[in-house]
């Protein structure tokens, strides 16, 4: 009988979502729990990650280790979800013949028929389709812990940036129903769950629609999530420049829900990049959004995406990309250095710019960055912050930890009764400022 399932999450919060419904999923279907330690599971299964180079490798040498724990016990199932597995299909089984299941992101809600065949007809399965969006129907009512959930309000993304696979591996965007969208943050809010993250691969395309087939933008949507009762606090992620348009600005002069920060990607700060890449805007363009949004919301921290060394980058493309920093004033930022993607047109241009260039360039970039992340944690100090308390320190007794709207975690000296409430707090002191990362800075109340 499976009584436990293991599941390793790779990648983006998309992927922690979807790997929390396959918990629900096969916790409703077969009364299995979740188990942080795959030597006891019954299932194994590994959400993927397609993005970064090398991912397939990384998939494969986790995959050895698991067949020692199959061969140990041949009954254990092991499956591959995800993108990779979107991705690679039928070659993950002609290298990994020891794998039972191969599904992608649209189709893991078929998990529990999957799990069944392999129980009885002893065969391998490989469902990579992409069935619109019919995987959300067939998921139970989420199940969560704490104060803080992920809403998956679309899927796929149809931009087709040079260099990105997930039109490919996720499908073309799709909607969810807006009332599939409500009903789903007001039955979190009823299980106390106080902050939710909107979810997709480009979110802020949202076109959902009502019951009575008109479209829902994402800026209404905002709205009627913000009206749910419980819901104090609004995050999304990852939302494109070309439509980051005006209705959605003017929501942060009219939510007081929907945090001061945002993580709008860029890529580059290089029109001559930028076009390569395929992302079809303009570093003006971009920064004239970022400029009404500031006049907006005053206090806003910006975060971003910058791939260094994309195909025959120069030197005055990186610089442009440093003015544009320097302009933005970031608060932080995820910055890699460029890597193909099998299939995707960015992986057939030819590449002047050495090894060594990328990575000097890389090591500029986020220098530049953690100066901006150390000066902004340090201007917090004195300041008032509305914090979402969540659990108890290990670290100091007789403190909670909660999180701020920049991101920032939070000491505060509290009593437990307050944990799943907001407070506003000023802010005393800054901890471990120069050996955490910028996303676990602490900080403690005066």
């Amino acid at each position: 009988m499976l009584k436990k399932v293991y599941i390793e999450t790779q990648g983006c919060q998309m992927n922690e979502y979807d790997s929390s419904r396959m918990a629900d999923l096969l916790g409703e279907s077969h009364g299995m729990v979740r188990t942080e330690n795959p030597e006891e599971a019954d299932v194994l299964l590994m959400n993927t990650c397609s993005i970064r180079e090398k991912a397939q490798e990384k998939v494969f040498s986790e995959l050895g280790r698991w067949r020692k724990l199959k061969e140990k016990r041949p009954d254990i199932v092991i499956g591959v979800g995800g993108c990779v597995a979107s991705q690679e299909g039928d070659s993950i089984r002609k290298r990994a013949s020891y794998v039972d299941m191969v599904f992608g992101p649209q189709t893991l809600h078929r998990l529990p028929k999957m799990l069944e065949e392999r129980q009885h007809k002893k065969i391998a399965i490989v469902d990579i389709s992409f069935p619109d969006i019919e995987k959300f129907d067939f998921l139970p009512e989420p199940k969560v812990e704490g104060y803080k959930a992920y809403v998956s309000i679309m899927e796929g993304c149809s931009k087709y940036c040079s260099f990105c696979v997930v039109p490919y591996t996720r499908g073309e965007e799709v909607s969810r129903p807006f009332d599939d969208i409500i009903a789903e943050i007001v039955h979190l809010a009823s299980q106390g769950v106080r902050e939710v993250t909107l979810l997709g691969q480009n979110v802020n395309g949202y076109r959902g629609h009502y019951h009575d087939g008109e479209i829902c933008t994402f800026a209404e949507l905002l709205k009627h999530v913000a009206n749910i009762d419980g819901i104090g606090r609004i995050r999304y992620t990852t939302s494109h420049p070309l439509e980051f348009g005006d209705d959605l600005i003017a929501a942060y002069q009219e939510l007081p829900q929907l945090v001061s920060h945002v993580h709008l990607p860029v890529q580059s700060g290089s029109d001559a990049v930028l076009a390569a890449m395929k992302r079809n805007h303009t570093a003006a363009d971009y920064l004239q959004r970022i400029q009404k949004l500031k006049a907006a919301r005053p206090d806003i921290h910006i975060s971003s995406d910058f791939i260094i060394g994309f195909p025959n980058e120069t030197d005055d493309d990186f610089i442009d990309t440093m003015n544009l920093i320097a302009e933005v004033d970031y608060d932080h930022s995820y910055s890699f250095i460029y890597s193909k993607r099998p299939g995707t047109p960015a992986a057939e241009l030819p590449d002047s710019v050495s090894e060594e260039t990328k990575k000097e360039r890389l090591a500029r970039l986020k220098e530049r960055i953690k100066l901006n992340t150390l000066r902004k944690t340090q201007a917090m100090l004195g300041t008032k912050q509305r914090i979402l308390l969540e659990k108890t320190s290990d670290r100091q007794a007789g403190y909670l930890v909660g999180t701020a709207e920049n991101t920032r975690q939070v000491l505060v000296a509290a009593e437990a009764d307050l944990i799943g409430r907001f407070v506003d707090v000023t802010i005393g002191d800054i901890l471990s400022i120069n050996t955490v990362k910028a996303s676990e800075i602490l900080w403690v109340e005066a």
